[in-house]
C-alpha cells in the first residue's frame, strides 16, 4: 500500500472499513475525500495510473466519468451506496461502487466488468444471429416459387448481413440468373453470361466446394457485373458462400461491404454460412417443387378425362368430377377415339376402377393406353374386354374396373350404336317422345376373373336422341332431404325423361346439377357421365357453332 497524504484519522477510518488487507486487493481502490483529494490507492488501482499521487486531485487524475460521480456524492445528489457508476478506463469497462466512511471520505471500489459485457455481447449477437435464421427458414420455407425466394434470400442478406448481396444461380445454358439487392433498396433480377473465375471461389462456390476465406479476395479486383446498381462506395471485404442444396448446389451467395464499414469477421463468416445453408435448402426444395409441379401437371394431362365435342356428325359431351375436392384425378375415366373417316366407328369408352384417389387414377391411366392399342379390333368388343381382361390379371394391380364400351356411326341423320356392359350400370336411351330405355346389354367386370362374358346389343338413336353412359356416383350420390338416401336410378331416369331433345351438353350438365344438389355438402364418390346424341338438323352444335344435317359431317 502507497503512502498517504491525508491525516493518520483519515487513514485509520478508511482502515478500519475496508481491512488492513485491502492494498491486496484484486480490484482498485481509491480513497478519496469530500473535496476531490486523492488520500489513498492501492497497487492495483497504480497499475491503472502509475503517475498518480496522494494528495492529487481526482478529476487531474481519473477519467470524467468517475470524478463526476464523486462530485455528485459531496454535492449531496447521490448517497454513496446509491447505484454504481460505469465507464471505461483505456480499453476495458469498470463498474465504480462508492462507500461513505469517515470524516465524509469515499472509498470507490472498482470492479472490472470487461468480460461480462463482452460475454453479454456475445450472447446478444448469438441470439439475434438465431433470430435472423429463424426467421430466414420461416419466410423462406414459406414460399416455394423460386425467383419468390431468390429475391428474399438477397433482400434478407443484404438486411442482416452486408450493404449488398448477389445471388448467382446454377447455369441455364450459357448464362446464369442474377438477384442483386441492396440495403434498404430495390431487389433486381435479370440472366447474363458471366465468367464465373473472374471472382475467386465463385465457381468452386457453383460447384458446392467449401467457401474461400474473405480475407483471400482482393475486392479491388472485383467485376462489374457483381455490384449492383446504386452501390457507389469503395468495396471493402467480400464473401463467397455455396448455397448447398439436396445433393445438387443451388448457387452461390456473394456478400458486400465498403470500406466504410467493419470487414467482415471469422464470426460473421461463420454466420454467413450458416445462412446460405438455410437458404440453399430452401431454394433446393422449391426448385424441386418446381420440378414435381411440371412433372404432375404433365400427367394430369395425360389422366384426366378428355374435352367432348362433336365427332362426324354426332354430339358427345362428357363431365367429370373427383371424389374430393382438392383431387383432378380418380378412378372415374372415359374417352371417345374417332374413326379416321365418317365411314368408320367412333369408340366410346367409360369406366369405373374401383377405389379413388391417385392409385385408382394409375390404374385408369393403364386401361385407357391399353384399349388406345387395341383400337384396330374394336369392332368385336367381347375380344377386346378380353384382352383387356389379360393384361389388368397379368399386372401387378389387385383392383377391378367395371367398363361400358359404344360403337357410335352416323347413317342417314340418325347414330347406330353398339353397347356393351363388362359389369357396368347399361346405359340408358333418352328417345324423342321422353321415354327412358335402358339398353340390354350386360357382363362381367374385367381385372377380377380369368374370363370375360358380355352381351352386346345395338340401337338407333334418331335425331334429338340421346344415350347416356355413367358411373355409380350418381345413382350412388348419398344425400337429399334426410342426408343418407341414395340417388338412385329411378330418380335419374326420371330427370333424364325432362331431358328429351336437349342437346348433349345440356343433359351431361343437368345430370351433374342435380347429384350435386341432392349431395349437398356430403361425401361422394368419382362421378362421370357422357352423352351421345344424334343432333336434329338445322340445330347449331354449341362448340363448333354449325348445324347439323343428314348430308353434313364433321370431324374432330
Amino acid at each position: 500500500m502507497t503512502a498517504s497524504r491525508g491525516s493518520s484519522s483519515r487513514s485509520r477510518g478508511a482502515d478500519t472499513l475496508v481491512g488492513a488487507s485491502w492494498g491486496n486487493a484484486p480490484y482498485p481502490v481509491l480513497v478519496v475525500d469530500r473535496y476531490g483529494g486523492l488520500v489513498q490507492f492501492n497497487e492495483a488501482a497504480r497499475l491503472l495510473w502509475p503517475d498518480a499521487s496522494s494528495g492529487d486531485r481526482l478529476h487531474e487524475t481519473v477519467p470524467s466519468w468517475l470524478s463526476n460521480a464523486h462530485t455528485r456524492i459531496g454535492d449531496g445528489l447521490h448517497r454513496a451506496d446509491s447505484a454504481p457508476s460505469r465507464g471505461c478506463i483505456d480499453d476495458r469497462f469498470f463498474e465504480a461502487h462508492a462507500t461513505a466512511v469517515a470524516d465524509g471520505d469515499v472509498v470507490w471500489w472498482l470492479i472490472d466488468d470487461t468480460d461480462h459485457r463482452l460475454v453479454e455481447k456475445a450472447l446478444h449477437a448469438l441470439r439475434a444471429r438465431s433470430e435472423v435464421l429463424s426467421e430466414v427458414s420461416s419466410v423462406l420455407l414459406s414460399t416455394l416459387n423460386v425467383p419468390r425466394c431468390m429475391e428474399v434470400t438477397t433482400s434478407m442478406a443484404a438486411q442482416h448481413l452486408a450493404e449488398a448481396a448477389v445471388l448467382v444461380a446454377p447455369a441455364q445454358g450459357r448464362h446464369h440468373p442474377l438477384t442483386h439487392a441492396l440495403r434498404g433498396g430495390p431487389v433486381t433480377q435479370g440472366i447474363q453470361q458471366i465468367d464465373p473465375y473472374s471472382l475467386p471461389g465463385l465457381a468452386e462456390a457453383l460447384q458446392g466446394f467449401p467457401p474461400v476465406p474473405a480475407r483471400w479476395i482482393d475486392p479491388a479486383r472485383i467485376p462489374d457485373w457483381i455490384v449492383p446498381a446504386g452501390f457507389t462506395k469503395p468495396l471493402g471485404s467480400v464473401i463467397v458462400s455455396p448455397l448447398p442444396g439436396h445433393g445438387v448446389p443451388a448457387g452461390a451467395l456473394i456478400l458486400l461491404r465498403s470500406s466504410t464499414e467493419q470487414r467482415f469477421t471469422e464470426g460473421e463468416e461463420v454466420f454467413a454460412r450458416l445462412f446460405a445453408a438455410r437458404a440453399g435448402a430452401a431454394l433446393s426444395a422449391a426448385h424441386l417443387h418446381t420440378e414435381q409441379a411440371a412433372v404432375t401437371a404433365v400427367l394430369m394431362r395425360e389422366l384426366l378425362p378428355p374435352a367432348l365435342h362433336r365427332v362426324h356428325g354426332v354430339d358427345y359431351a362428357g363431365s367429370y368430377r373427383a371424389a374430393e375436392d382438392h383431387e383432378r384425378v380418380g378412378g372415374d375415366f372415359y374417352d371417345v377415339h374417332p374413326g379416321s373417316d365418317p365411314s368408320q366407328e367412333t369408340l366410346v369408352v367409360l369406366g369405373d376402377v374401383a377405389g379413388k384417389g391417385l392409385e385408382a387414377a394409375v390404374l385408369t391411366g393403364k386401361i385407357r393406353n391399353t384399349l388406345h392399342a387395341l383400337l384396330p379390333l374394336t369392332g368385336d368388343h367381347q375380344r377386346v374386354l378380353e384382352l383387356l381382361n389379360g393384361a389388368l390379371l397379368s399386372s401387378h394391380h389387385t383392383r377391378f374396373a367395371t367398363l361400358v364400351l359404344a360403337s357410335v356411326r352416323r347413317c342417314a341423320g340418325t347414330a347406330r350404336l353398339r353397347l356393351t356392359s363388362a359389369g357396368h350400370m347399361a346405359p340408358l336411351l333418352i328417345r324423342a317422345n321422353g321415354d327412358v330405355e335402358e339398353a340390354a346389354t350386360r357382363g362381367t367386370l374385367v381385372g377380377a376373373l380369368p374370363s370375360v362374358t358380355t352381351h352386346t346389343t345395338r340401337t338407333v338413336l334418331k335425331p334429338g336422341e340421346t344415350c347416356l353412359l355413367y358411373t355409380d356416383g350418381i345413382t350412388e350420390a348419398r344425400g337429399g332431404p334426410s342426408g343418407d338416401e341414395l340417388f338412385g336410378e329411378e330418380r335419374l331416369k326420371r330427370a333424364l325423361s325432362e331431358c328429351a331433345g336437349m342437346l348433349a351438353q345440356a343433359v351431361v350438365e343437368r345430370v351433374q346439377m342435380l347429384a350435386a344438389q341432392w349431395l349437398g355438402t356430403g361425401r361422394h364418390d368419382d362421378m362421370a357421365v357422357v352423352a351421345i346424341s344424334a343432333p336434329r338438323a338445322g340445330v347449331l352444335s354449341v362448340v363448333t357453332g354449325h348445324a347439323a344435317d343428314s348430308d353434313q359431317e364433321e370431324y374432330g
